[in-house]
């Protein structure tokens, strides 16, 4: 039981260490993305931390079982290194016991990753586009930072204020560049500049921006033909906000729905692809724990690199195979469960084959003594 606890708490350990290190490194990639989108005035920089939130059991349930591969590399390897594994087979460790042993944090992990998979991960995914769906419908009000040119309206719009007051209503130093795009084709430019601006919301739910004092410039840039409009007051209807409540992202699906709704391709492939998570760690922890064994002379890092390789090829073919299930390439009955038996081929082979290798050496050695 010692010896059980001892060698848990080394996998959990480095698992915790290496899990919230590769968090990091991917959240901060996607924080990047999601500020240069609230900084071109697509997201509300208000709902960063939000969205990331939502993304967090997502990124968890795929870094979990990468944490542990790579915890049990490097805890097992660090014990090897130290003598320590040569020590506790002295005492009758064999691999199979080392491997039975290290399951049950594996079964723990896994646990953690199907309750991701199944429950955290989809509520957060569907939070995450509704919360989407409303960034969509903003105006350029919503998101408009006084002192800097937004792009909006994809990209045939910029607007730009000098001054604005918190309730986002007056504006001061309007500046505003529409493209004339019709069937895809440039009518010129429309320019408003207004040195005062307000948003007005009618009774009825119109919003319009009312601009004073300023002029609108229409034309196109290097010709002649343009004009001139000097106004004290110009309204100019502002879009309706619409709020769409419909979620189409397949990560969004709640298990429950996957179950019990009508069966389709998309439907089966989701599903399976859940399943699969919580079965990859069971299996990655049956070729991690032999690939850890490394002789003290070679170092820790020998065998990591090709491990890391033969995960990355798991994960790939996975997600290939979930992709030829959803266009109707696998029959749904073979579905990903081909590549998850491969693997454990795999794993049971590197169980097996030091063991095996030892005693083919050993029974080498007795005859070669016989015959000597």
């Amino acid at each position: 039981m010692i010896v059980f606890r001892y060698l848990s708490r080394e996998v959990l350990v480095t698992l915790s260490a290496v899990s919230a290190v590769l968090l990091v490194i991917i959240m901060s990639g996607r924080f990047i993305k999601y500020l240069a989108q609230a900084a071109s005035g697509a997201l509300d920089p208000g709902v960063l931390f939000l969205i990331m939130g939502f993304r967090l059991p997502g990124f968890l349930q795929l870094i979990l079982p990468l944490g542990l591969f790579l915890g049990i590399l490097l805890a097992y390897g660090r014990l090897y290194l130290e003598s320590e594994m040569t020590v506790l087979a002295a005492t009758g460790m064999s691999q199979q016991r080392l491997l039975w042993m290290t399951l049950a944090p594996a079964a723990l992990v896994s646990l953690l990753v199907a309750w991701l998979s199944f429950s955290l991960a989809p509520q957060g995914a569907n939070q995450f586009q509704l919360l989407l769906n409303k960034q969509d419908a903003m105006t350029e009000f919503d998101t408009l930072v006084p002192g800097r040119f937004q792009l909006l309206r994809d990209g045939s719009r910029v607007t730009y204020t000098e001054t604005m007051t918190d309730d986002r209503i007056n504006l001061g130093g309007v500046f505003i560049s529409e493209k004339k795009l019709e069937e895809k084709k440039d009518h010129g430019i429309t320019v408003l500049v207004g040195e005062k601006g307000r948003q007005e919301i009618r009774p009825d739910g119109n919003r319009y921006l009312i601009l004073e004092n300023g002029y609108r410039y229409d034309g196109n840039p290097g010709q002649a033909d343009y004009r001139v409009i000097k106004y004290d007051t110009y309204g100019a209807l502002l879009p309706k906000p619409d709020i769409s409540d419909e979620v189409t992202d397949r990560d969004a699906i709640p298990t429950s729905e996957l179950l019990s709704g009508e069966p389709s391709l998309r439907n089966s492939a989701e599903l399976q692809w859940r399943l699969s998570l919580p079965i990859l760690v069971f299996i990655v922890t049956l070729i991690a724990v032999p690939l850890s064994r490394v002789n003290p002379r070679q170092g820790r890092f020998l065998k990591l690199l090709p491990a890391i390789l033969l995960y990355m090829a798991y994960l790939t073919i996975l997600i290939a195979a979930r992709s030829a299930l959803e266009k109707g390439k696998t029959p749904p009955l073979l579905g990903l469960w081909w590549v998850h038996a491969i693997f454990l081929l795999i794993g049971v082979a590197l169980v097996y084959w030091e063991p095996l290798r030892l005693k083919m050496a050993s029974r080498r050695s007795a005859s070669e003594v016989a015959h000597g």
